[in-house]
């Protein structure tokens, strides 16, 4: 969290001292180094998604160890701890403290639970009831299922990569679209004439206009560029 914070500090004063440096007008700096950071804020959020886009892309190789442990002869237990040291490293620090929870006493349960929170994913949450089910009621279809299951993800994965990559373009031109605008006032605003008009109270009431119908349109963009997300049914909303 600091991090962020001294990023997005970072971003507003390098965008307000580049500015300044080429129209000299406080006005246009303020207002373009605060798009640059709502923007940059906005941004911040998707990265949180592209966490569980990789989350999500490696959950058939979990399922893979899953069942390639299952058949060693290894219980569940033994087959997730395993994957903190062997598994996709976006998913280590999870298994891990799943290994750390059951060396400490907690209940299989509560430790599945603790991990299902953690990816936050409605694939996962499949994987993680399956072998809640396994666990109490035994597991000689497992295996099946878990193969079954690995399968589903990969489709899914594999079509909405296709959707992301027609998607992309759409994507990175509405982003330009949105930047546009402010690096022509930046190059307009070199010009004294153009700087001063823009520094008068009208022309600074169309700045603050300008930031506002930024973010609004870039929030737009990053909602209508999502793919649906279905519902969670187990886990936490």
């Amino acid at each position: 969290m600091k991090g962020e914070r001294i990023r997005h500090l970072a971003i507003f004063l390098g965008a307000a001292t580049l500015s300044y440096a080429l129209t000299a007008s406080f006005e246009i700096s303020l207002t373009f180094s605060s798009a640059s950071t709502l923007m940059s804020l906005i941004s911040q959020k998707r990265l949180m998604k592209k966490r569980s886009w990789e989350l999500l892309n490696a959950l058939p190789e979990i399922i893979d160890y899953v069942i390639s442990g299952i058949q060693s002869g290894l219980s569940l237990n033994e087959s997730l701890s395993a994957l903190g040291s062997r598994g996709p490293m976006v998913s280590r620090t999870f298994f891990s403290d799943f290994e750390e929870s059951m060396k400490l006493g907690e209940t299989f349960e509560d430790a599945i639970s603790t991990t299902q929170s953690q990816f936050a994913l409605r694939a996962a949450d499949q994987l993680f009831e399956a072998l809640l089910f396994a666990k109490v009621l035994g597991g000689a279809e497992l295996v099946t299922l878990l193969r079954q299951l690995g399968d589903f993800t990969r489709q899914d994965l594999a079509l909405r990569k296709e959707i992301a990559a027609k998607q992309s373009w759409i994507r990175n031109s509405a982003h330009l679209s949105a930047a546009a605008p402010w690096i022509l006032l930046i190059l307009l605003s070199m010009q004294p004439s153009t700087a001063e008009a823009f520094s008068s109270p009208a022309g600074l009431s169309i700045l603050l206009s300008g930031v506002a119908l930024t973010a609004i349109a870039y929030t737009w963009m990053g909602r209508l560029g999502n793919l649906p997300e279905p519902r969670r049914i187990f886990g936490s909303q």
